[in-house]
């Protein structure tokens, strides 16, 4: 009792022979097309992405039936049909060496302002493209439908084709099944084989071990402006990120680290690997060696170990300490100030990390 199922029609459609009977044929035909080779089933599936939401139908058990009148062992079939065509996918999937990667869009991959928002600094952007600077043809798109403009962060093009080759790509949006939130259960492939890329760890609190957080993407003065930062935006500097050492180019690596280590240096069978416990391995790659103290940055009355820039920086593989001694590398503090920083910037083999130095 109590237990959900996410049962997507199109899917139910496709099962193999043996379907259920109970589901109206002329309904079908009506929402899903009726499969006669003429395209009407490729736009239904069309039509079902774009409404995921509508389309996935939250049936409840309820003492061996549901309300919807469909009894417990249709419903159980149903789930397993459609994880075994979960599971072959994968499987395919796998022997071709492509693991699933899921792709979020704003601040990741692109920045966008409306035009009434752009600064004086940001007016030279509005100019016909052949006068735009050449690092900006080609990548700045003026939306005047919509009275938008779109920038599409360095090295998109780069990294989406070389990243093909390694993964199957899915665009992420907000059609999850649960409001707020993104989910993998929209995407076929099974949690082991699948990673993320967002800058919005929130987004997805029940698939953090397959998050990999990027850096947020601040091309416009309103994107920066709605996040808090007051300083001048890429576009009033008329500069941008680098596209050999920015952070596609950084990801990108890292992507192809996780693939050769998930593929080429794991035993056993490929079904039974898991992505997240190499993207684990990897990030405690990130600071290993090093030892962390924390000065006025964690509050005195919670216990440090518990507080999520200790959690995070023992993620990375850092070793953390509340003092200071011979053996730290890096002390993180918000006033200069403090008596472990003094201790840190006296001793020249420690480094000191704080406001300033992360702007």
């Amino acid at each position: 009792m109590g237990r959900k199922f996410y049962v997507q029609r199109l899917e139910i459609k496709e099962l193999e022979s043996g379907s259920l009977e109970s589901l109206p044929e002329e309904e079908d035909k009506e929402a899903y097309g009726d499969g006669d080779g003429d395209g009407s089933d490729v736009e239904s599936e069309s039509r079902i992405k774009r409404r995921k939401g509508d389309n996935l139908e939250s049936v409840e058990e309820t003492n061996g039936s549901t309300s919807q009148g469909l009894p417990e062992q249709i419903l159980l079939w149903i789930e397993t049909s459609i994880d075994r065509l979960h599971n072959t996918d994968v499987k395919k999937s796998l022997n071709n060496k492509k693991l699933y990667l899921v792709l979020d869009l704003d601040h990741t991959w692109l920045n966008s302002t409306q035009l009434n928002h752009m600064t004086a600094e940001e007016e030279y952007l509005m100019s016909p493209p052949d006068s735009l600077p050449d690092e900006l043809k080609g990548s700045l798109f003026r939306l005047d439908c919509m009275r938008m403009m779109t920038k599409l962060r360095p090295f998109i093009r780069t990294f989406l084709k070389k990243a093909s080759e390694m993964f199957e790509m899915v665009i992420s949006r907000d059609d999850g099944t649960q409001k707020h939130q993104k989910g993998l259960d929209i995407v076929v492939g099974q949690e082991s084989a699948v990673l993320i890329l967002d800058d919005t760890e929130n987004a997805w609190i029940k698939h953090k071990d397959n998050l990999i957080m990027m850096e947020r993407y601040h091309f416009f003065r309103s994107s920066r402006a709605q996040f808090g930062f007051t300083c001048e935006s890429l576009s009033e500097l008329k500069s941008d990120e680098s596209e050999p050492e920015g952070a596609l180019a950084n990801v990108l690596d890292l992507l192809k680290r996780i693939h050769k280590i998930f593929f080429y240096e794991l035993g056993g069978n490929l079904i039974d690997r898991d992505v997240r416990q190499v993207l684990k391995t990897v990030r405690k790659e990130v600071l290993k060696g090093c030892k962390v103290v924390f000065s006025r940055i964690i509050p005195s009355k919670v216990q440090a170990d518990n507080h999520l820039l200790w959690k995070m920086a023992e993620q990375l593989g850092a070793i953390c300490s509340t003092e200071v001694d011979s053996s730290v590398t890096h002390v993180v503090a918000l006033d200069a100030g403090t008596e472990k920083s003094h201790w840190a910037v006296n001793q020249n083999s420690k480094q000191v990390f704080g406001p300033s130095s992360v702007a």
